[in-house]
């Protein structure tokens, strides 16, 4: 499964972006999608996930500036950020899961980096 992000970008602390990441169609269809994400000399972390039915999970650090959501008929998958800060400076990653099936695929990474 090759997901494609973008997105991603160079931003002022306190302003916003939107990621997106599409996936192509399978015939398993696809359960969840979300994103992650790894900051220089930091594990890569959870963001968000959401399922097929629109329930959601967030980090809890990040609830309140992030929304996960997604459109179900194009596959996609989308990431709105507000009010971001120099923390939020990572590498952001797409994944799915398709039903049926245990692993979690991964885009290539789109780089947000936010700026003091």
């Amino acid at each position: 499964v090759q997901l494609q992000a973008s997105g991603g970008g160079l931003v002022q602390a306190g302003g916003s972006l939107r990621l997106s990441c599409a996936a192509p169609r399978s015939r398993q269809g696809i359960n969840t999608m979300g994103w992650y994400r790894q900051a220089p000399g930091n594990e890569r972390e959870l963001v968000a996930t959401i399922f097929r039915s629109g329930f959601t999970n967030y980090a809890d650090s990040l609830k309140g500036r992030f929304t996960i959501s997604r459109d179900n008929a194009n596959n996609t998958v989308y990431l709105q950020m507000n009010n971001l800060v120099p923390e939020d400076t990572a590498v952001y990653f797409c994944t799915v899961t398709l039903y049926g099936r245990s692993e979690l695929y991964w885009g290539q990474g789109t780089q947000v980096t936010v700026s003091s």
